[in-house]
């Protein structure tokens, strides 16, 4: 297996590291632009939200089928086939002309993104060594993070000064680019063997995945989790373009760069997980993120990055711990259990967008507030399950 320190850890963990990178700058990449897409579409901000939640909710409906793929062709199969699906379905977005066009064809880039989204763990959980396993996944949540920096930035200053079709163009082939560097990079499977058995045989496993409770809770978690964080930063990229603030679309798409904080506590999850509880350390990053929340309610650019900076470090260290929680407790099919955790984490993101704009566009931001504090109580109810289920098993 692929060992920490070697030449073969490098390659992989950078061919999986870039995938990652690329999908994440696809996905993002339209954020930034809703306000300026809402004016060109003359659409309200919970309408043109579709942009993003069309992309984020068919990724998640179309995990489990393409995990269910790569028990049967090989997961290294289906990640190549996703990264070379992006630049033909991004170039396709210029064929459109009204807004539902638009968004059926950013669902069908969620279809494309969901392959390489869906096994890329489960390619490391079989391949690299416990050790090395925990140090990747650490290092591919932060590339995670990284590519919705990038892809945010990218998008908010090539559409301002470019436009939103010169920017889908730049991207197109700056992923093919990536797509051929990882083809090159990421080593063939050694330790998977294909299951080519009946397709109701993986829907039991389906099913079994969410019978375990261990496993279903931690995935309700993520998924809560994600509505919180990218639609926090949703909301307060509307809050800055509107009056008093009144910023640019290319300065209000830098409060991305608050997700570095994220890059860095999703690296040292995978060290926490070493030496303390991972659920205590659920409980540490959704403590960290509703507080950077509170802060963000003052009407000053100061505390809204401090908020911004908390709410990425705390919801990123949560995601990287429960994500990783998935992959090693699941006792068979690894690729469906992540996929799955997918499934919850992306219609948590989705679903969460109309929640949190909905609550901005009633209550500003102390209504957001309001709506935040019943999805972090949430979490914090079942961490506690969790922990009690955990418990129950070692007793």
């Amino acid at each position: 297996m692929i060992e920490v320190k070697t030449a073969a850890y490098r390659r992989a963990s950078f061919a999986l590291a870039l995938g990652s990178f690329l999908v994440f700058c696809n996905l993002y990449m339209f954020q930034p632009m809703l306000p300026l897409m809402a004016e060109k579409f003359n659409a309200s901000a919970i309408e043109i939200n579709w942009l993003l939640a069309s992309c984020t909710l068919m990724l998640a409906l179309t995990l489990v089928p393409w995990a269910v793929g790569s028990e049967i062709i090989g997961r290294r199969k289906v990640m190549m086939l996703s990264l070379f699906l992006l630049p033909f379905t991004g170039m396709a977005m210029l064929l459109t002309d009204s807004l539902i066009m638009l968004t059926l064809t950013r669902g069908v880039m969620g279809i494309a993104l969901a392959g390489f989204v869906a096994v890329a763990v489960a390619y490391m959980a079989e391949e690299f060594t416990p050790k090395a396993f925990m140090i990747a996944v650490g290092g591919y949540i932060s590339a995670n993070s990284l590519g919705g920096i990038a892809g945010r930035l990218y998008g908010g200053f090539a559409t301002e000064y470019w436009g939103w079709d010169i920017a889908v163009i730049g991207m197109a082939i700056a992923s093919l680019v990536g797509a051929l560097l990882v083809s090159r990079l990421l080593p063939e499977q050694q330790f998977f063997t294909p299951k080519r058995g009946k397709f109701r045989n993986h829907n039991k496993r389906v099913i079994g995945h969410l019978k375990q409770r261990e496993l279903w809770l931690a995935m309700l978690i993520g998924g809560l989790n994600f509505a919180l964080i990218v639609n926090l930063y949703t909301v307060m990229g509307f809050r800055l373009i509107a009056p008093p603030y009144s910023l640019s679309i290319s300065l209000t798409s830098m409060i991305f760069l608050c997700y570095l904080s994220g890059t860095i506590s999703a690296k040292l999850s995978g060290r926490w997980s070493q030496h303390y509880s991972p659920i205590k350390g659920m409980v540490l990053g959704t403590t960290v993120s509703a507080l950077g929340m509170w802060i963000a309610v003052y009407d000053s650019l100061y505390a809204m990055v401090v908020g911004l900076l908390l709410i990425g470090s705390g919801a990123f260290f949560t995601h990287s711990l429960a994500y990783a929680w998935v992959s090693q407790k699941a006792k068979v099919a690894k690729a469906t259990a992540t996929a799955l955790y997918l499934v919850h984490y992306y219609i948590g993101g989705s679903l969460g967008g109309f929640y949190l704009i909905a609550c901005w566009q009633y209550g500003a931001w102390y209504g957001v507030l309001a709506g935040g504090m019943v999805l972090y109580g949430l979490i914090y109810l079942l961490c506690w399950r969790l922990h009690r289920h955990a418990c129950s098993l070692t007793k």
